[in-house]
């Protein structure tokens, strides 16, 4: 995904915002979790996803610049207040306390079920919610809308359309 160029290094990928103030903004590739931090903000703000196209400044190539945007979105992450279905726990039973079952969902998309100890449920509900990884990794998906269920023992993340 990186091109070389005589007039600096540029990257075309994914990026998701992981800090953003009025002076400068960072993203973090969600391919490869290279970080690069933006000479200055155009407008990004923290938590946004772009497809796009950065450059290094010259001459020292320590920052960089969009040159351009494909694409520019916020993915939505929500805590339901549904249960995890059938399906999720029966998964969660078949597995040891600490692992996690990744299904690829039709069409677009990914489900994951972690199976957690007894009382941690809401803990661990909280934990994915905050992680700045479910957020790449929807970026990665080509997801727009991550939720998240929990029930005694389980926790269903569900990355959609």
């Amino acid at each position: 995904m990186t091109e070389e160029a005589d007039e600096g290094r540029r990257k075309e990928s994914t990026f998701l915002v992981t800090h953003a103030d009025d002076a400068s903004a960072v993203l973090r590739d969600v391919h490869d979790a290279e970080v690069h931090t933006l000479g200055d903000n155009p407008g990004l703000a923290a938590h946004e996803v772009l497809d796009a196209t950065i450059r290094a400044e010259p001459p020292m190539a320590v920052t960089w610049t969009v040159e351009s945007v494909d694409d520019r979105r916020e993915i939505e992450l929500t805590e339901s207040t549904e249960s995890p279905t059938t399906q999720e726990r029966d998964l969660a039973a078949e597995q040891s306390v600490g692992e996690v079952t990744r299904q690829e969902r039709a069409g677009v998309g990914e489900l994951h079920v972690l199976t957690v100890p007894e009382g941690g449920t809401a803990e661990a509900t909280a934990d994915v919610l905050d992680d700045e990884e479910t957020l790449a990794r929807a970026a990665r998906l080509g997801v727009r809308r991550v939720e998240v269920r929990g029930d005694e023992g389980v926790v269903s993340v569900r990355y959609l359309p």
